[in-house]
């Protein structure tokens, strides 16, 4: 029936900051941007590695959303790495402070968390 996710959309409170940093920061790449004016809206599709990843939406004066303590809804956004010292490393050049590293109790493989600027946890997770 499902054959894999398609995008994950995003609703930031500041465009230009996020767009920064999900293109500058983390590398993902612009397939298109437009802004419905309609909706006072800008709307950013975004790819990694060729596949169509996030959609990233702008809305005038969006609500404040939960994410800390475990609130219901989207938990976070994970993203596979292959060293997760270089992203650390990558990211603190960034003025991004990554958590410590933490050991998946189950698999064993090694994960971190970041923030975007919105405050929506990120998760990289060793492969």
């Amino acid at each position: 029936m499902l054959n894999k996710v398609h995008h994950i959309a995003i609703i930031c409170s500041d465009y230009e900051l996020s767009k920064k940093f999900y293109v500058e920061i983390l590398g993902l790449e612009i397939i298109q941007e437009v802004y419905r004016e309609e909706r006072q809206s800008f709307k950013l599709d975004l790819s990694l590695n060729g596949n169509y990843t996030i959609e990233l939406f702008s809305f005038p004066n969006p609500p404040k959303r939960v994410s800390k303590p475990e609130a219901t809804g989207l938990r976070h956004l994970a993203f596979e790495v292959d060293d997760i010292e270089f992203v650390i490393n990558y990211l603190k050049q960034n003025n991004i402070i990554a958590e410590p590293i933490r050991i998946d109790e189950f698999t064993e493989k090694r994960f971190t968390f970041i923030s975007d600027p919105d405050d929506l946890p990120i998760e990289f997770y060793e492969r």
